[in-house]
């Protein structure tokens, strides 16, 4: 079986589109993994929705202080100039378009971009949260996810099947095979994970996928 990419490298090459003064919010699971990774020399602006704004890095284990938590429940490291706010000041900064870049997980994602990461047939939803304010607020969305489910199915597909968070909002798609534009002529496949052939990505993707003229291995 050929390998794929772990989940911190995915991690790894969304935060690579991070440039530099950006305003991130980074979504639960491996999002959150992109807090630390942030490229050297970049200074990033993490914002979370139950009110931070300039946090750093997930804390360290010997250094976890559970009254500095993300919207994840996540231990985070405190960071000079931080602030803090309540809820209704963090949601005008999303709803008002403040947000540069949301990284969020996804359990589909269509070929129009259509976004689907709340709720799935056969797993109770415990509530969106705040991912529909943040799909639609933020000015840019990647998203992070494994490319196929553990029974092999697509998560790239024609038309998502479970509960919509939010249309047309994703841009990139960077799973643990490729990452991939979301276009309005359709799905370009940018980037491929070493050792797979377009025709294998495609063969676990519902959607059509365009390979780019410059297609490459996934560059860190």
């Amino acid at each position: 079986m050929k390998a794929r990419l772990d989940e911190s490298t995915i991690a790894l090459r969304a935060a690579r589109e991070f440039p530099d003064g950006a305003v991130v919010n980074l979504g639960y699971g491996m999002p959150g993994l992109c807090a630390n990774l942030v490229p050297g020399g970049r200074a990033v602006y993490f914002q979370s929705e139950n009110g931070m704004l300039g946090y750093g890095n997930l804390a360290a284990d010997e250094a976890k202080d559970y009254e500095m938590i993300n919207a994840s429940d996540q231990p985070v490291v405190a960071l000079p100039g931080m602030c803090f706010f309540d809820s209704a000041a963090s949601f005008d900064m999303i709803r008002g378009g403040h947000i540069d870049i949301v990284v969020l997980g996804a359990y589909q994602v269509s070929e129009k971009g259509d976004l689907a990461n709340w709720g799935r047939p056969g797993r109770p939803a415990t509530g969106m949260g705040g991912g529909m304010d943040l799909a639609v607020g933020a000015k840019r969305v990647i998203v992070t996810m494994l490319h196929t489910t553990k029974k092999g199915e697509p998560r790239v597909v024609k038309r998502c099947t479970y509960p919509i968070t939010a249309r047309h909002c994703v841009s990139l798609i960077v799973t643990d095979l490729a990452v991939i534009e979301v276009t309005g002529e359709g799905l370009v496949l940018r980037e491929i994970a070493p050792g797979w052939t377009p025709a294998e990505v495609q063969d676990l993707t519902e959607a059509r996928l365009m390979p780019a003229d410059d297609l490459t291995e996934v560059t860190l």
